[in-house]
């Protein structure tokens, strides 16, 4: 069992910033891609940005890119998302996803935590 756990969602000004934490935990033996993706209200789950173990980046595209930092901490199977310059488009609720192997040789799985709400106001 593989819990995901997403905090440091909240009401934000336009303009300001949050940073959203989370972390993996329960019967990992690896973590491959760890990832943030949002869902605004009336659209589809998209991909923010995505951060390998070994640290590579990818960003949706370049206006989250400017603003928004994607890290990670090994140790504590954890990935944050440092978000600057916050605008009221990037309201959405925001889930993790850990691309996790449970035990050596085992197929990789995708699991996502609950979900945390980011609300910029104008």
């Amino acid at each position: 069992q593989v819990q995901v756990v997403e905090s440091g969602g909240g009401l934000v000004q336009a303009g300001g910033s949050l940073r959203l934490s989370c972390a993996a935990s329960g019967s990992i033996f690896s973590i491959n891609d760890m990832g943030w993706y949002r869902q605004a209200p009336g659209k589809q789950r998209e991909l923010v940005a995505t951060i390998t173990s070994g640290g590579t980046t990818n960003y949706a595209d370049s206006s989250v890119k400017d603003r928004f930092t994607i890290s990670r901490d090994n140790a504590k199977n954890t990935v944050y998302l440092q978000m600057n310059s916050l605008k009221p488009e990037d309201t959405a609720v925001y889930y993790c996803n850990a691309v996790v192997a449970t035990m050596p040789l085992a197929t990789w799985h995708d699991y996502w935590g609950q979900g945390t709400q980011v609300t910029v106001s104008s």
